[in-house]
């Protein structure tokens, strides 16, 4: 299965609730963090809801 780098790359601060739970859930918690996972439909939705706070690479 394919895997993918999510990096936080934007500040979360004054984003809505929702979009908050979403770093949350993929595991940032600080600016600049990164964590892979593998790219299920679950997870790419996730990162479509915040690519605008996000980098994402394929690895």
């Amino acid at each position: 299965m394919k895997k993918i780098k999510v990096t936080q790359v934007r500040s979360k601060i004054g984003r809505p609730e929702d979009q908050k739970r979403s770093l949350e859930a993929l595991g940032l918690r600080k600016m600049h963090q990164t964590v892979e996972h593998n790219a299920t439909p679950q997870i790419l939705g996730i990162v479509e809801k915040i690519k605008h706070l996000v980098k994402v690479e394929e690895i």
